[in-house]
């Protein structure tokens, strides 16, 4: 009875490891392996972008903002706040007419959280993958590839992908918060190898004098 039982565990552990496996798509992988390789050979980028988000109540206002990355470098800019990574440290900026302050955290701390320089490795680790076609997307031929979270804790229980099937540019992604939200991202007016300086994704309070400082490091 013992050996039966130790069978049959063996044999549910290899077939959840072939099913496992199966939600690994290869011809996903060859899609995102190319965009990821050439994300890592640029010497950075520049790109406007819109936002919009959408849940049961209908879509939510659209939103426009520019993007800079160099690596796990980039800079945000968003209408009512800006966003500095230059690596080690992440500076959120907000400024009003007559308000200024910055929030510092060690980039550590937003480990897990996706970002504008880690949506190009996302599918590494704690996702499945599939190719499920292509779209016209930006007047592009997009493969059209989805991530579904491994965890149920995972921030975003799926992710789709637009990358242009010719570049490997990566065009935009939509993410589903599993609660009906989807929220839609899309780069327009891409610039490639943007060479731009480290300091540039550093935030200088020297700048702004009289901001208030919030340190939580």
């Amino acid at each position: 009875m013992k050996k039966f039982a130790l069978v049959y565990t063996l044999f549910l552990a290899l077939l959840l490891s072939f099913e496992a496996n199966a939600q690994k798509d290869p011809k996903a992988k060859t899609v995102l392996d190319a965009m990821s390789k050439k994300f890592q050979a640029m010497n950075g980028f520049t790109a406007n972008f819109d936002f919009t988000f959408q849940d049961a109540s209908g879509p939510g206002d659209r939103q426009t903002g520019d993007i800079a990355v160099k690596g796990e470098q980039y800079r945000l800019k968003l209408p009512d706040q800006e966003i500095y990574n230059d690596g080690k440290t992440v500076w959120t900026f907000i400024q009003s007419d007559n308000y200024k302050e910055v929030t510092v955290n060690d980039a550590n701390q937003m480990e897990g959280e996706l970002t504008p320089s880690n949506i190009y490795r996302l599918y590494e680790s704690g996702y499945s993958y599939k190719l499920i076609g292509e779209k016209q997307f930006q007047g592009k031929i997009a493969h059209v590839v989805e991530l579904l979270a491994e965890k149920n804790n995972a921030p975003f229980e799926q992710v789709k992908l637009m990358i242009d099937k010719s570049s490997s540019n990566l065009l935009g992604w939509e993410m589903f918060d599993g609660q009906g939200g989807v929220f839609s991202y899309t780069f327009k007016n891409l610039q490639l190898n943007a060479n731009l300086p480290s300091s540039y994704f550093v935030f200088d309070a020297k700048q702004y004098p009289g901001i208030e400082i919030i340190d939580l490091r």
